[in-house]
């Protein structure tokens, strides 16, 4: 099958993937551009799992105030390369994360950093709660487990759902951006204040 110039632009315009790449996949897909789409992702993802051990040194800090400065964020994001953290594509990605922050205010970066008492509480509360709720003995465990995972998804970066894209959590959006970019991206650390706020 004969894969057109237009069909090549196309692809590489919907998924910033390389010429080649687009081509490679049109032909393998027969064409298929929504075939070619989903083998796109998909080595992209698998490349990204790859790419997520390499060191991350360049980058941007990010200062965002939201609310007409009720809230303020700082944010930094970092890459392998000066060239990817001055590209738009970065730059809007740490944006929108740094919008994320000021809207769904994460506690902690992703599970590891929840501190191990923390979490003890939590299971603790979890299990006491559906203790009083009369429920049974032989499912507390898993009951606790899974407010445990709400308690995560409440308040850790990484597991949150997007506020742009709630089908996609924190760490799916790093995971596509890392395969659309083509190389490490890391979200170093946060800070968030809101006016009036005690810390």
């Amino acid at each position: 099958m004969t894969i057109s110039a237009t069909q090549v632009k196309e692809l590489r315009e919907a998924t910033g993937a390389g010429i080649l790449e687009c081509r490679k996949a049109l032909e393998q897909q027969d064409g298929d551009f929504d075939k070619a789409v989903t083998y796109l992702r998909e080595k992209g993802l698998a490349a990204a799992a790859k790419k997520a051990g390499r060191e991350a040194r360049e980058g941007l800090v990010e200062v965002y105030s939201h609310g007409q400065g009720r809230v303020g964020v700082m944010l930094e994001v970092n890459c392998e390369t000066d060239f990817v953290a001055r590209t738009e594509q970065f730059r809007v990605f740490v944006h929108d994360l740094a919008l994320h922050v000021a809207a769904a205010n994460p506690r902690y970066l992703d599970m590891a950093d929840v501190p191990a008492d923390v979490v003890e509480s939590e299971k603790s509360i979890a299990r006491n709660r559906a203790i009083q709720e009369g429920r049974p003995e032989k499912a507390l465990d898993k009951i606790v487990s899974g407010r445990l995972d709400k308690f995560y998804q409440e308040n850790c970066l990484a597991q949150q759902p997007f506020v742009k894209d709630e089908t996609l959590t924190v760490a799916d959006l790093l995971k596509q951006t890392i395969a659309t970019l083509g190389e490490n991206v890391i979200i170093r650390r946060f800070a968030r204040w809101e006016r009036g706020e005690v810390s």
